[in-house]
């Protein structure tokens, strides 16, 4: 079982993991934050792993309330940048179904 310190280290950690993953959406670049989700996942499965803790009261629940709003300020940048990255590559996969189509039905 974990303490409620200890809890608190993973969220913060999972804050600095969303940042980087953050920085590196606005990089563009993709595979490094597929590489983070991992590590972020990660994160997640230590604190199901670490079974029921006691509920957090005061400085360290606003500590955690902060972190997890810090993540989902993150992630919803993260979603802003991917949304044109995913219309384009969503474009480009109907792009080339579009060709074979095209090949097949006119023997090209």
């Amino acid at each position: 079982m974990m303490t409620g310190g200890e809890v608190l280290s993973v969220y913060e950690a999972m804050v600095g993991i969303t940042d980087q993953m953050l920085a590196a959406a606005s990089a563009d670049d993709w595979d490094r934050v597929t590489q983070l989700e991992h590590q972020c996942a990660a994160c997640v499965r230590q604190l199901k792993a670490c079974g029921d803790v006691q509920p957090l009261a005061g400085q360290e629940r606003v500590r955690k309330v902060d972190a997890i709003r810090k993540m989902m300020a993150a992630d919803r940048k993260i979603r802003d940048l991917a949304q044109p990255w995913m219309a384009n590559l969503s474009a480009l996969m109907n792009n080339n179904q579009t060709e074979r189509r095209l090949a097949r039905a006119y023997g090209i």
